[in-house]
């Protein structure tokens, strides 16, 4: 049995796969976020604890003779979340999260620093956690001079799992401290930050041992003391490793709240002009892109708001057969864009609005609006030098085929339907776990999940689509001119 713990911002998720990588069970404790002030958004680490001991403990009650039978765990993580700790392991204040946006000041200073995007293949975003640790010397100063050691989220229950600071390199990436092409920590970009190596844990690949369980820990959970804690991932990168997305070419296009376009990479290609995240994958010698559209399935969800229909009735009123570009385009920068303009000032507008513009012509435009957004994405990661062949389809939003059809036709790429499974971050980490207890090959353990149907671009619409693409792109420069 192999364990995997995913810490996301809402809660603890704990999943127990057995060596056939069949899930056995899972338990989960929540967490709720302090916003004590606008664009703040906070987690007492310690709270991180609790849900993990809820996670546990419901997953003994409903399990415990398979959890008795642990044999490695590996962890997952909401990422870039700044966890402050005092030469004695306290926690100084609360965990500054990756949707902070307190520090945008800071991260536009460092950003200005050239070596950032150089050695770190990105832009410093506000979000990432060299610009929070920057905005704490600037505004608690005290404070950052009692700051021994710095943890991501994932990193601090791993001090309590087994007593060691530990990261890997996936998660850390998305510091901007990284080095990403080599894969080691920046002392350059570390003391622009008035940080050293010293503040940081040390460094492994997600897929080797790091750390053991605690004695104590062992004995409360009822499993042997010592199992091995593997390096894990990010939640990205670990849910790239429960949809089987680590080698070159591998992608999936995630349609949530945001949207994520991931492709595995076998080289490091960063392309930071586009607002592409280029992270180290879990796997050694492994990288990763991201392109992120900030409203997906939000731009359908806003206009379920104002139309009074639910997101299912207003995509089913669009029938089965995927429709003609209308001539009306929606942009879905609800909340700015990240790829490829980093612009968060931003935002959405619907154009080429007539008297017979219905709201079924609006959700079309809406879902063709995110397909679009996507295809965004494809092309930065092609500037990047990634080229895909097809794409995975996750998310709440994959459960509407016309939208599916939409982005396939928009990216001109097959759309693969995986057969139904829990194959998200928990299960990632779970595989994990599985292999730096073993010593498996990684490629053998993270392999994709069946395809229960392949969604291809629809031949006859694709002019139209390229068509409507190219109107689509030239609105951005248009509406930014009139919104500055």
């Amino acid at each position: 049995m192999y364990l995997g713990l995913d810490l996301g911002t809402s809660g603890v998720k704990a999943l127990l796969i057995d060596a056939g990588q069949t899930v056995i069970g899972s338990g989960h404790g929540s967490l709720d976020v302090s916003r004590p002030h606008p664009g703040w958004s906070e987690q007492n680490p310690e709270h991180w604890i609790r849900a993990c001991e809820d996670a546990i403990a419901e997953l003994k009650s409903s399990h415990p003779d398979e959890l008795a039978a642990v044999k490695g765990i590996g962890l997952s993580g909401q990422m870039h979340g700044a966890t402050l700790l005092d030469a004695a392991d306290k926690v100084l204040r609360p965990c500054i999260l990756w949707n902070d946006t307190r520090s945008h000041a800071e991260a536009a200073v460092l950003d200005a620093d050239p070596r950032f995007r150089a050695l770190t293949g990105n832009i410093v975003f506000p979000g990432f956690t060299a610009p929070k640790l920057a905005w704490v010397k600037n505004n608690e100063p005290a404070l950052f001079a009692k700051v021994a050691k710095v943890l991501l989220p994932k990193d601090f229950l791993r001090l309590w799992l087994s007593g060691e600071h530990i990261s890997e390199m996936s998660d850390s990436a998305g510091t901007s401290w990284l080095d990403v092409g080599n894969r080691r920590w920046s002392t350059d970009l570390l003391a622009a930050t008035s940080l050293d190596e010293e503040q940081m844990p040390s460094l492994v690949e997600g897929t080797h041992k790091a750390g053991a369980l605690r004695s104590e820990l062992a004995s409360k959970w009822g499993v042997q003391a010592g199992i091995p804690i593997a390096g894990g991932a990010g939640d990205n990168a670990a849910s790239a490793c429960g949809m089987g997305t680590v080698g070159a070419g591998h992608a999936f296009v995630s349609l949530g709240t945001s949207g994520v376009l991931f492709a595995a990479n076998a080289s490091y290609l960063p392309n930071p002009a586009s607002a592409v995240h280029t992270f180290c994958h879990a796997l050694p010698n492994t990288w990763h892109q991201m392109g992120v559209i900030l409203s997906a399935t939000d731009s359908l969800n806003w206009l379920s708001e104002i139309t009074g229909k639910s997101a299912g009735e207003l995509t089913t009123e669009l029938g089965d057969i995927l429709k003609a570009p209308s001539g009306v385009s929606f942009l879905p920068y609800l909340s700015g864009e990240r790829t490829p303009y980093n612009d968060a000032a931003i935002r959405g507008a619907f154009t080429g609005l007539a008297h017979e513009s219905s709201r079924t012509v609006l959700t079309q435009a809406v879902l063709e609006g995110v397909a679009f957004a996507f295809r965004d994405s494809l092309e930065a990661l092609a500037t990047a030098g990634t080229s895909l062949t097809r794409v995975t389809a996750i998310g709440g939003g994959s459960r509407s085929h016309y939208w599916l059809k939409a982005i396939a036709t928009a990216l001109q790429l097959p759309v693969d339907i995986p057969a139904d499974g829990d194959f998200g971050a928990a299960f990632g980490a779970a595989r994990l776990g599985l292999i730096a207890a073993t010593g498996a090959d990684p490629l053998e353990i993270c392999t994709a999940p069946r395809t229960d149907a392949t969604i291809e671009p629809d031949a006859a619409l694709g002019g139209a689509y390229a068509d409507a693409y190219q109107r689509y792109r030239a609105l951005y420069p248009a509406i930014r001119a009139v919104t500055a």
